[in-house]
């Protein structure tokens, strides 16, 4: 079964051909990276603007690059919740028309179990169920997923997500958006014991994460050297942010597996793709003799072939959208909404 995939979540127009769920026969990614960079960070007017002018163009080459046409496919399946309205509608309202003007089945997709279906693709013999971390610029959870529809959450960031903090972190350094990446790259060279810097801990949510205090702890830091002229060591100050950010995600992680009885984790969303986050877990896993699954670095940020993926099984579900398929800003990853 091949399902055409759109994603316009954010800042990246993305279409993909993926086959039977785990087989990416195709994967289009237009990024705005450059453009938003002038801003320091996503435009969201701007953002879908550019969506609207690089959509057809992008699902055009997917369906290029996979060798079919739109009489080739069965289903198609689109990003509706959560991300940027006028982002998400584009891709919504793109993904309605070619549905009404071929007859094709809509699937509509929630980005986060797309996320976390990117394992799928670099994973082939992973089947739920299984806990992930789900980690990005807007979403901190640890989701239990107990099939491939059927999700429940365990634990989750009370106020700043943790993508959102090492990108807020980067910026007050002057680094460029997206600053997390930048500030990974950075932290490879320093010593992550140079400063001490707060674990915030939810007294009544052993499982739930706050990075607000975290992130002010380290600009104050920054803030208060500039004050006295004096320099910092910048990859220390990346390097101790990093591991205190990585040591709260994967302390509670680990709890929750051990309290659950889980001995399968998963990571998933853009800071999956954060390298003393893998390795910290890989090892974690490996002295526990757990199993341990993440995505494939390239699938880690939005792209469309994670869609299809979660596409599949939605459609396998039963999951279908009509004409009047809206988009949303915001939902919960337990949702099962629409169903038809």
């Amino acid at each position: 079964m091949k399902i055409l995939a759109i994603e316009s979540s954010c800042d990246e127009t993305a279409a993909a051909v993926v086959e039977d769920g785990r087989t990416v026969l195709s994967s289009v990614i237009a990024s705005q990276v450059e453009e938003h960079r002038l801003y320091g960070g996503v435009v969201p007017e701007i953002a879908s603007r550019r969506h609207a002018e690089a959509i057809v163009p992008v699902v055009s080459q997917a369906l290029e690059q996979a060798h079919v046409t739109l009489d080739g496919i069965d289903a198609l399946a689109v990003t509706y919740a959560p991300g940027l309205i006028g982002a998400l509608l584009v891709g919504v309202n793109f993904a309605k028309g070619l549905s009404l003007s071929t007859g094709l089945p809509l699937v509509p997709v929630h980005h986060l179990r797309s996320h976390i279906a990117s394992n799928y693709i670099s994973n082939q013999e992973l089947k739920p169920p299984f806990l992930c971390l789900v980690v990005s610029g807007g979403h901190s959870h640890i989701v239990m997923v107990e099939d491939y529809t059927t999700m429940k959450i365990i634990g989750r960031t009370r106020d700043d997500a943790a993508g959102e903090a090492f990108d807020k972190a980067a910026r007050t350094m002057g680094m460029p958006y997206p600053g997390g990446i930048a500030l990974d790259k950075v932290a490879e060279d320093g010593n992550p014991h140079a400063f001490t810097l707060p674990r915030p801990v939810v007294h009544d949510a052993p499982y739930d994460f706050s990075f607000s205090g975290l992130k002010t702890a380290v600009i104050n830091l920054l803030h208060n050297a500039a004050q006295k002229g004096e320099e910092l060591n910048k990859a220390d100050v990346c390097a101790s942010f990093r591991y205190a950010v990585v040591n709260c995600l994967t302390t509670n992680f680990i709890k929750a597996a051990e309290d659950l009885g889980v001995q399968k984790l998963v990571i998933a969303g853009g800071v999956s793709a954060n390298a003393l986050l893998r390795r910290t877990l890989a090892d974690a896993c490996q002295q526990r003799d757990w199993q341990f699954y993440m995505p494939e670095k390239s699938l880690c940020g939005d792209n469309a072939a994670m869609v299809g993926a979660q596409g599949y099984y939605e459609f396998l579900s039963g999951r279908r959208a009509g004409a009047d398929l809206n988009a949303y800003a915001t939902m919960s990853i337990e949702e099962n909404e629409p169903l038809f």
